[in-house]
């Protein structure tokens, strides 16, 4: 099969909104909200900076190999990256747990649409959840192209106000972090698993695994395979500096931030009314770019996108979500998330077992499907 990735010349921009599109998935209301990042980081106490060099680490072997394999393959209709990378039997295992799950990730997403719009502006949360839906399902209706130009602004967008909100908040409470052991039992309470290197793993894993779908595809935009590493390393390093600060900032306010359901908010809000604001804006498009892309992925693996028997597929998944939605917000995450992160570690290992067969081998890329 001949190579349909080999442009050799790098486009900056296509760079920089692959980075933006890749950055995009992660910023989901999880990590938007910061609950992602206090449950699976910011619990460890200390230990969650060494939970940030291991997810570095992982997400710059595993993400950019799962875009490349997308470029490489942009014209093949019939290619699978899960039978690709793990074989045609766990390859077809996947290919059909992956949309359930993200279909589970739909549903903590909109929860956490109502979670956010209910406790800055007092939004009834079923409201809320509903508006996320139709938000999803809007963008749906467009096309995922178009998907990816608006998205690719809202990631970046989300990494600078984290990035500010962070910044200001541990130098104005950076004494805060040497009280940090004083709130042992909070962060016990947070945790989605006992150990510490075991939650850096399941991170990885149900980012990776479940945005695997979404992430070929966005591969598949690249001209070529520079386009698609790069684009996939910068978007991890910015991703791991959000969480950096963000993490920092949390601990330095473990005790209020560790019990409230939407943390990033309550810090943006503590620092200023209209930064709070704002944020709590780019929060909820935050949300719609992960949840966007999560009912794009669930329908493309049952139906074909701009047909009309799409869009009502697409409708009866955006309501069934919103229905679901209604439940607790950071319970969903501490209980679906884990799950996620452990089916999906066979998944990453096997991407993992590649990429690195490639470096040893100093092939410099995935070498194609026979």
């Amino acid at each position: 099969m001949e190579d349909r990735c080999d442009n050799n010349s790098v486009n900056k921009r296509t760079v920089l909104r692959i980075m933006g599109a890749y950055v995009a998935w992660v910023m989901g209301s999880g990590f938007a909200t910061g609950q992602e990042i206090l449950q699976f980081f910011t619990s460890y106490g200390y230990l969650s900076y060494v939970l940030l060099l291991v997810n570095l680490a992982g997400f710059l072997l595993i993400g950019p190999a799962i875009l490349e394999a997308g470029c490489v393959h942009q014209k093949d209709e019939a290619f699978s990256q899960f039978r690709y990378f793990c074989g045609r039997r766990v390859g077809k295992f996947y290919e059909w747990f992956v949309p359930i799950s993200l279909f589970a990730g739909m549903v903590i997403l909109i929860s956490g649409a109502g979670a956010t719009l209910n406790q800055y502006y007092g939004l009834n949360h079923y409201a809320g959840a509903l508006l996320m839906a139709v938000m999803a399902l809007t963008a749906y209706i467009v096309g995922f192209q178009r998907f990816v130009k608006v998205v690719s602004f809202v990631g970046p967008a989300i990494i600078v106000f984290t990035i500010i909100v962070g910044i200001i908040t541990v130098v104005r409470d950076f004494d805060g972090l040497s009280a940090v052991a004083d709130y042992e039992a909070v962060m016990e309470d947070s945790r989605p698993v006992k150990y510490w290197w075991l939650s850096g793993l399941l991170y990885i894993s149900y980012n990776l695994t479940g945005g695997s779908m979404y992430y070929t595809a966005l591969g598949a935009t690249a001209e070529n395979r520079e386009e698609a590493v790069w684009g996939a390393s910068l978007g991890t390093v910015a991703l791991m500096l959000a969480i950096l600060l963000m993490n920092s900032a949390m601990l330095s306010n473990i005790g209020v931030a560790g019990t409230l359901g939407i943390p990033t908010l309550y810090l943006a809000r503590k620092i200023s009314f209209v930064l709070g604001a704002v944020f709590s804006v780019t929060l909820i498009f935050g949300i719609f770019s992960s949840c966007s892309a999560m009912l794009w992925t669930v329908s493309e693996r049952f139906v074909t996108q701009g047909t009309r028997k799409s869009i009502v597929f697409a409708a009866a998944v955006a309501c069934a979500a919103f229905f679901l939605g209604l439940l607790p917000f950071a319970e969903l995450i501490g209980v679906i998330y884990p799950y996620l992160g452990y089916i999906g570690l066979i998944y990453v290992g096997c991407v993992a077992y590649r990429r690195l067969r490639n470096i040893r081998l100093k092939t410099g890329d995935i070498p194609l499907e026979k």
